[in-house]
């Protein structure tokens, strides 16, 4: 017997010895090749189609310096893992390109020929807290074409395939598409008296989402008296357009004719447009629209209300510093997305500021693709009233039952907005004689485009201001997404130039997920106490107005309030329901923090125990089978 428990613990040894040395072998072998299998739920490490696409373009030797800081000490751990990560990656574009793309790897030590080089190719190095320099960026060179990107930021891992690949595209190409920007604000920079004011010299920096767009493609500011768009432009980007002339608009109209693609941002409330705001810090210059185009298109857009949905809304901090709910500020997740569409497919958490929505049915010959919508469970509500006293619009909600249209596309062809031809400059030349006129309309202009034409059209232009759209980081002089939005712009300006390789790129990266099923249950827990807050203005209403009945009787200079005992019992009663409906709404509120605490930590147990759960299961099921084929023998 022993001699048995001898042998069967030998064998044992070295079969696992042995399989040691094969794993060892193997390992040795195999470490050549690169194999990896992506369980991510979005792929998040496999490259994309579009990446592939732009790889495909690379007929000629590409060289990447990848520069990294190696030392030990002057490396942070995670910079190591991160570090390792683009390594990677660019090892996945290097197969993917046929071996075109040539990585080298260099190390900018202080004083060496590599840090010298860095330099030249605009690396800039990072200041760490031990006050030693960190290098970590890359320049993509394919002669005379250079890329950089200065410093690779972890904070965008998740936007690390997109940005690798837009710096081999902007190389690869060699036609950058020129797109006209159009705007009263200072989007694209320049005098501003407000920034006189912080000194800056009267410079103003421009918005970061037309920095990114100014990277990759040729901008081309446009006036707002523009009598025509320059041939050259190929899309046309109007942010709000606040009292647009008829000239300007038919510009766009022709432009729209002959086959440019035209995106417009506009707003029924514009908060980054503050070149009117009142003492309070409230803008009340009114919103922006295009009134004659719209019409033409079949569309309407109402400047004076907002939209306000139950399912969207979050507290925000208060002008009182306590957080409040704001109903016409939309957090946007996956229920308001075309998740079928290239340009918001990813687009899951968008930040929409007091928007407008699009109404009416498109004009014939025209296509419509709905991009961003409310759910059913909104209104639209008063503009002002919304940006003064949200609580209000919160009080009375009353949901409207309709998915309203927040963007959308438009498609097909397209007839002009002024079938008289080009509108008059001013009441003088509306006065000219027949003759006149007649010449006029022999002028020569489009009526209808000879192919089919693309408009994008949005009812919110505050999406894409700094604020709302980034985070910006002064001290490493870079902008990180808050959300959705910078993804979304840069999705739609692309499809719009005809370059779609850099959507598939880019939609896989969402910046994060919203818990959609909380956002649900807040919007369910407000409905339920909704009801005891109207009954209570109800009642206070009616108790201000006998209130104003009161007997006022003087007595010397001292007036005194004589409340009759019907009026005493009001008081009373209102008071008790007062106290009873604050005491009902707090445990309303106890309840929803209590549910949702309960579903957070579900998931998180879920997400803790479920997987060695599973491999518990899948482990003893092996075992017990295995036992039954053995005792079957």
């Amino acid at each position: 017997m022993s001699s048995s428990k001898f042998q069967v613990a030998l064998y044992s040894s070295v079969g696992v010895g042995l399989v040691f040395i094969a794993l060892i072998g193997a390992n040795i072998i195999l470490s050549p090749v690169r194999a990896r299998v992506d369980l991510t739920a979005d792929q998040l490490h496999t490259l994309s189609a579009g990446t592939k696409a732009i790889l495909s373009k690379v007929d000629a030797p590409i060289q990447v310096r990848f520069y990294a800081s190696q030392g030990t000490e002057r490396m942070p751990a995670e910079i190591k893992s991160y570090v390792q990560t683009v390594d990677d990656i660019l090892s996945e574009f290097k197969a993917q390109s046929g071996g075109k793309i040539e990585v080298r790897k260099l190390d900018p030590e202080p004083d060496s020929e590599a840090e010298e080089l860095a330099r030249v190719d605009g690396i800039e190095p990072q200041m760490l807290r031990n006050g030693e320099q960190l290098y970590l960026g890359l320049i993509v060179e394919y002669a005379p074409q250079k890329s950089t990107i200065p410093f690779l930021s972890p904070q965008r891992e998740k936007l690390l395939e997109y940005d690798l690949a837009r710096a081999v595209s902007e190389v690869v190409s060699t036609n950058k598409p020129t797109v006209g920007v159009m705007s009263p604000l200072q989007v694209l920079g320049g005098f501003n008296p407000a920034a006189m004011q912080m000194g800056r010299q009267g410079q103003s920096e421009p918005w970061i989402v037309f920095a990114e767009l100014k990277r990759q493609f040729q901008v081309q500011s446009v006036g707002m008296d523009v009598e025509k768009i320059d041939d050259s432009i190929q899309v046309m980007v109007v942010l709000h357009p606040k009292d647009i002339s008829d000239k300007a608009q038919f510009a766009l109209d022709q432009f729209v004719l002959r086959g440019g693609k035209l995106i417009a941002f506009l707003d029924p409330l514009c908060l980054a447009d503050n070149r009117q705001p009142n003492q309070m810090g409230l803008n009340l210059g009114g919103g922006s629209s295009m009134p004659k185009l719209l019409k033409a298109w079949g569309l309407d857009f109402d400047t004076t209300k907002v939209l306000a949905d139950q399912q969207f809304m979050r507290q925000l901090q208060g002008r009182d510093g306590r957080p409040q709910l704001v109903p016409s500020f939309l957090f946007m997740n996956a229920d308001g997305v075309n998740s079928e569409d290239p340009v918001t497919g990813q687009a899951d958490d968008l930040w929409i500021p007091f928007a407008g929505a699009f109404t009416g049915k498109v004009a014939d010959g025209l296509h419509q693709d709905i991009l961003l919508k409310t759910t059913k469970d909104s209104q639209l509500v008063d503009a002002m009233t919304a940006q003064i006293n949200g609580q209000k619009i919160v009080d009375d909600f009353k949901a409207s039952g309709v998915n309203y249209t927040i963007a959308t596309r438009l498609y097909g062809k397209f007839k002009t907005a002024f079938p008289d031809g080009k509108p008059a400059a001013d009441k003088k030349e509306t006065a000219k004689s027949e003759e006149t006129k007649a010449e006029k309309k022999d002028e020569g202009f489009l009526k209808e485009s000879k192919t089919d034409g693309v408009v994008y059209l949005f009812g919110d232009a505050d999406f894409l201001y700094d604020p709302y759209c980034v985070e910006v980081n002064q001290m490493l002089r870079m902008a990180m997404p808050r959300n959705g939005n910078l993804g979304l712009f840069q999705n739609l300006i692309e499809q719009a130039a005809g370059d779609s390789n850099l959507i598939g790129s880019r939609t896989r990266a969402t910046v994060r997920r919203t818990f959609t099923v909380v956002q649900k249950m807040e919007s369910e827990a407000r409905l339920r106490y909704q009801s005891k807050i109207e009954g209570l203005d109800k009642k206070q209403q009616e108790l201000q107005s006998k209130l104003s009945d009161l007997q006022v009787k003087k007595e010397g200079n001292t007036a005194k309030v004589i409340l009759t005992p019907e009026q005493q019992q009001a008081i009373k009663s209102y008071n008790a329901d007062l106290t009873k409906t604050k005491k009902d709404l707090r445990i309303e509120r106890r309840n929803l923090r209590q549910d949702v605490d309960a579903l957070e930590n579900r998931l998180k147990w879920a997400n803790i125990l479920l997987m060695p759960v599973a491999v518990s299961l899948t482990g003893l099921s092996l075992a017990i089978l295995r036992r039954k084929r053995t005792a079957a023998k």
